[in-house]
């Protein structure tokens, strides 16, 4: 309960002159006892009709007092057993909260400030801002931000992944905004920069080390759990947060980029700087600038290389989604080169195709050309030596397949259909059939079939049989003569006379 100072000072002089007890100035001021207990205390003076009670932990506080200074983190549930197994019976969670109490606290640790000078050091870091939504995929946001120790100058860029070719990206896109190289540059225990540390050995990333090598940089990794030596970038960070991120609005990655160019260039520019409060942060990077290094004369290759394999589909999948490919290029090893705009798939030095990269998910980015490649194929493979055959033996079909092609009917299966009538009664018989179809303006097999069959009648002739059917199959298709109906007439007349 919060009161006026008016009030307190009532309460003081209701004590002091008047002699009155706590529980009298509580309810003539019509306030809590134990706040007018809390104003006396603060103003010094000692717990008034308070006694201590004895409690169930104090026969054990030297055991536990010494286990804690030998065990500090020992766990209260672990200690809770300890002191149970020698007599306590108290509750387990009014003993946590004694033993939180209890707990010897680590000293604090004092921080020198450190300064730099102009030109000299940069910090980086990488910073999680959530996740954004692409299609069906979600895909972390990452913030890459690179910090000048002087000037406090701050570069900002966000990626959707933390890997090895966006951490280096960030680095040449921020050499280049600025344009410079600081000397040296720190890092945190990021997996991008250092691979293995036990102690003071540290194993760096050899692909970090040969990008510093050609920018003339020297990477540095700082102390583990020393925040002071890379607090210049973790306060960036969370003034990206406050005054940059929080209730952003923005359409896409670019987008955001873009509002966050503006914003370094901008606000975040016009701060004061810590090192020197007279100056503002664009002030201190103005006479930093000319300090930095030249950038060198050719760039670091930033494309991200992945060896992959194209199954029995023409397709290669590379970052959650599939890429087409060339039809001749299924089930060898192949190589892709990404950027943040392109993915190129190449088999050796011959780029066999050129893709917009998708962030989606399970996602088929297709080259119209591939795919038409391989359809015509495959039709040609099944249809190509059955076509060829009809056209050869009966040209007029051709024409008949235009007009199929034009009503929307299935040429594969019309094409087969009249493979099995050239099988059975010939090409000059087929050709008589199909010109009389399309003469009646029936594209169809049925059609072809039935003029076969009429022709066949005229002549008198057999049904065709396959010449590999068994007998009994070509028993079915002996001819039956079909008996006189003048007889039937003959014996209904005869009936009705009698």
């Amino acid at each position: 309960m919060t009161i006026s100072p008016e009030c307190e000072a009532q309460i003081l002089r209701y004590f002091h002159v008047e002699k009155w007890p706590p529980t009298t100035i509580a309810r003539q001021l019509n306030i809590n006892r134990g706040t007018v207990k809390r104003v006396l205390a603060r103003a010094g003076l000692p717990p008034i009709g308070l006694r201590p009670r004895p409690s169930r932990i104090d026969p054990y506080l030297p055991f536990i007092h010494q286990t804690l200074e030998k065990f500090p983190m020992l766990a209260a549930s672990r200690l809770y057993v300890m002191v149970h197994e020698r007599g306590y019976r108290g509750s387990p969670h009014h003993f946590r909260h004694l033993i939180a109490c209890l707990r010897p606290r680590p000293k604090a640790e004092a921080f020198l400030r450190l300064r730099t000078l102009p030109g000299e050091q940069a910090q980086v870091d990488w910073a999680h801002f959530g996740h954004l939504v692409i299609g069906r995929a979600r895909r972390p946001l990452m913030a890459f931000v690179m910090v000048l120790s002087y000037s406090r100058h701050i570069f900002l860029r966000f990626f959707l992944n933390a890997r090895m070719e966006n951490f280096l990206r960030g680095h040449v896109e921020a050499f280049e905004a600025w344009p410079g190289v600081p000397k040296v540059i720190l890092y945190d225990n990021l997996k991008s920069a250092v691979l293995e540390r036990q102690g003071n050995v540290i194993r760096f990333h050899p692909t970090l080390f040969e990008f510093a090598g050609r920018y003339r940089f020297d990477p540095r990794p700082v102390a583990v759990a020393r925040g002071n030596e890379k607090g210049r970038v973790e306060r960036a960070i969370r003034y990206i947060r406050t005054g940059f991120f929080a209730a952003r609005e923005f359409a896409d990655l670019d987008d955001l980029n873009a509002q966050a160019d503006v914003w370094c260039g901008g606000l975040a520019a016009d701060r004061p700087c810590p090192e020197q409060n007279s100056l503002s942060v664009r002030e201190a990077f103005a006479a930093e600038a000319h300090l930095l290094m030249k950038l060198p004369d050719n760039a670091y290759p930033l494309l991200e290389r992945v060896a992959v394999t194209a199954g029995k589909t023409p397709y290669v999948r590379f970052d959650l989604n599939d890429y087409s490919i060339p039809h001749t290029h299924v089930r060898r090893p192949l190589t892709v080169l990404a950027d943040p705009d392109e993915v190129r798939i190449v088999d050796g030095q011959h780029i066999l195709a050129r893709h917009r990269r998708s962030y989606d998910k399970g996602a088929q980015i297709e080259d119209a050309a591939h795919v038409q490649t391989l359809v015509e194929q495959k039709h040609a493979a099944r249809q190509h030596r059955g076509a060829d055959r009809l056209s050869h033996a009966a040209p007029a079909s051709k024409t008949l397949l235009i007009r199929a092609a034009e009503r929307g009917s299935k040429l594969g299966s019309i094409t087969g259909a009249l493979l099995r009538l050239l099988d059975r009664y010939g090409a000059v018989e087929l050709q008589a059939a199909i010109i009389e179809a399309l003469d009646r303006n029936v594209p169809h097999p049925s059609a072809v079939r039935l003029a076969l069959e009429r022709r066949r009648h005229e002549r008198q002739q057999l049904p065709p049989v396959a010449a590999n059917l068994p007998d009994h199959v070509q028993a079915r298709d002996v001819a039956v003569r079909p008996p006189r109906l003048e007889l039937y007439d003959q014996l209904k007349g005869t009936s009705d006379d009698e």
